[in-house]
């Protein structure tokens, strides 16, 4: 083996104008939610360690460095190929990819583009190349439409991760001065070990010895070996360890590491009090510490636990644990499999509210039965599915980190309360928040709201064909692995010559054309046969499609007693629409308003 290199550099110094290539064999790329989701909140944390509103740009040289681990690379033949690292320069890509699209509009932007891609012999490139990837990721830095589907599964993660950075990353950085402190931080500040081998083979064997040295043990197994050392019947013992291993192993059959994400979870439902401050300095408290070492936190917390003498481990163990992981798998089965009685756990699922098995868990005590249980499953998912939507309605994201302090402190107040106690708490904070449901009709499709309005269109249309007694499927009209998927439909063309006679600008145009009520729900090949056509083209095609969208037609108002019925006890103002004109978006505004605060209201809980 020849001299081996490595050298600490930041991510500015890694991606400048360089070019990396993946070899076929491990060219896939299977990050997924949670990896993003836990790179994005490190980072932010950190940064926001120290940053303060006031600084000066030039200050940020003098804050922490944020170390993300080593990669391995092999310099020969004139290419540095990628043996292993490439997830994370991957991810990180994508994440300077999102930045760069933020700041498109600031004055003091970051110069970031030469870490993205680069040109050579007049050929330009993205700085990790392979490529099947590269029709995707121009896309994602331009702005441009893309569809995933067919597309190779590593292009497909690279698009969702994507999205999901765009519904992660703090809104609070995204606004205000705080976005260039970042972006210069996260290229200057964070560093990785650059280990490279002249020759492909070393590169293999470096690798093979940093991560075949020893067997560490996770988390989830050093909880078990504290919780089994304080039984002290060999005999009950052996349960104890048999059940946790069978479990462990049904919740691994969901995903390798959701052994873990149950254990944070429940811990933090069950017995969280405290939560980081969100200030510059502030320590880890019991929320933070579960959430990276969960096996020392019960360790230190025992007494908060309940844990004082061997068969209040056995009962934790063997009762408390196994009930709580059935639990939890059943919410993770009804957030993938639509199930009229746990519709709000898909809804919310759908909307990727992770910490909704964290409150819904919450509120679940030990003595319980299945039918407790089921109600109070029914009345937290109702909640929270309202509290999304309010938010979302005011263009305030439900993200992790926008969420999670909010989520901590309505865990505590509702922590083992009964079904009723539950109601009454959940109507009060929904009454007493901030957002309301009083403008929904000024809703608009932009870049943030497009993240969550096929769910809203899709929950309209399900809702009007439910009542009025037809076959649907909420959990098809957002099914994007689907053959032909469902798009969101403008009822108007993208043409803004047919009107200029009422638009002064094509931006007072698109503002128009973007509102709630010029938007339905079609298939994916109906949604494009009909781009460029007319209203009156469309009209006739839209009695072909779902409720929602036939309902313009004065035809879905004849012999259709059901819907008659159904718009009348609900006092909704539907109406047909012979032609589409600004007044009859405003129409379908109000119309879809009405759906709204029917579907959202809190009188449902």
């Amino acid at each position: 083996m020849k001299k081996i290199i490595g050298k600490e550099k930041p991510l500015s110094d890694l991606l400048a104008n360089k070019k990396y290539t993946i070899h076929y064999y491990q060219r896939e790329y299977r990050w997924g939610k949670k990896q993003i989701e836990e790179l994005i909140d490190d980072l932010t944390g950190e940064f926001l360690e120290f940053y303060e509103a006031g600084h000066s740009r030039d200050m940020v040289q003098n804050y922490g460095h944020y170390y993300l681990g080593s990669i391995v690379l092999s310099s020969g033949e004139n290419q540095n190929a990628i043996i292993d690292g490439q997830q994370r320069l991957t991810s990180l890509t994508l994440l300077l990819i999102y930045l760069n699209n933020l700041q498109k509009e600031l004055k003091d932007k970051v110069a970031i583009d030469n870490l993205i891609f680069s040109e050579r012999y007049g050929q330009k490139s993205f700085n990790i190349y392979v490529e099947e990837r590269e029709e995707c990721l121009n896309a994602l830095y331009t702005g441009k439409d893309f569809d995933p589907d067919d597309q190779p599964e590593s292009v497909k993660a690279i698009y969702e991760r994507y999205n999901d950075i765009s519904e992660i990353f703090p809104e609070d950085l995204t606004k205000g001065d705080a976005l260039p402190f970042f972006i210069d931080w996260l290229i200057y500040n964070v560093d990785l070990v650059e280990i490279s081998a002249y020759a492909e083979q070393d590169a293999h064997k470096i690798f093979v010895s940093m991560n075949d040295r020893g067997l560490s043990l996770t988390p989830t197994e050093m909880l078990k070996g504290f919780l089994l050392s304080e039984i002290q019947s060999d005999q009950i013992r052996n349960k104890a360890n048999d059940v946790w291993k069978e479990y462990i192993s049904t919740l691994n059959e969901i995903d390798k590491e959701e052994d873990a994400t149950f254990l944070k979870n429940w811990l933090r439902s069950q017995y969280a009090e405290t939560i980081r401050e969100t200030k510059r300095g502030a320590i880890n408290e019991d929320f933070d510490i579960i959430g990276t070492t969960f096996h020392k936190w019960v360790r230190e917390n025992t007494q908060k636990i309940g844990l004082n003498k061997a068969s209040d481990y056995e009962k934790f163990t063997t009762d408390e644990f196994p009930k709580y992981a059935d639990i939890y798998k059943t919410l993770k089965k009804y957030s993938l499999e639509f199930s009229t009685d746990y519709e709000c756990v898909f809804y919310n699922a759908n909307r990727n509210f992770t910490l909704q098995y964290q409150v819904i868990l919450a509120a679940i005590s030990p003595d319980d039965d299945a039918e407790t249980i089921k109600r109070k499953i029914q009345i937290v998912s109702r909640y929270l599915d309202q509290y999304s939507a309010r938010r979302i309605f005011n263009f305030k994201t439900v993200d992790y980190s926008t969420t999670k302090n909010a989520m901590f402190n309505i865990s505590k107040k509702i922590r083992r309360k009964t079904p009723d106690d539950l109601r009454t708490i959940l109507k009060d904070e929904l009454l007493n928040m901030e957002f309301s449901l009083d403008n929904i009709d000024r809703f608009f499709l932009n870049q943030f709201t497009g993240r969550y309005m096929l769910h809203i269109l899709a929950r309209l249309t399900y809702y009007v064909e439910r009542g009025s007694g037809l076959p649907t499927k909420f959990e098809d009209y957002v099914n994007r692995g689907i053959r032909n998927p469902y798009d969101i439909e403008h009822v108007w063309a993208d043409h803004y010559e047919r009107f200029q006679n009422e638009f002064e600008t094509e931006d007072d145009f698109q503002l128009a054309r973007n509102k709630f009520g010029d938007l339905l729900i079609l298939p994916q090949d109906k949604n494009r046969s009909f781009n460029d056509a007319t209203y009156n083209q469309k009209l006739p095609m839209y009695f072909g499609e779902n409720l929602l969208a036939k309902s313009l037609n004065e035809n879905c108002y004849k012999n259709n007693p059901q819907f008659k019925r159904f718009i009348e006890e609900q006092n909704l103002p539907f109406k047909a629409e012979t032609e589409f004109t600004k007044a009859s978006i405003e129409t379908r505004g109000k119309l879809y308003n009405a759906l709204c605060n029917k579907i959202w209201d809190v009188r449902l809980i």
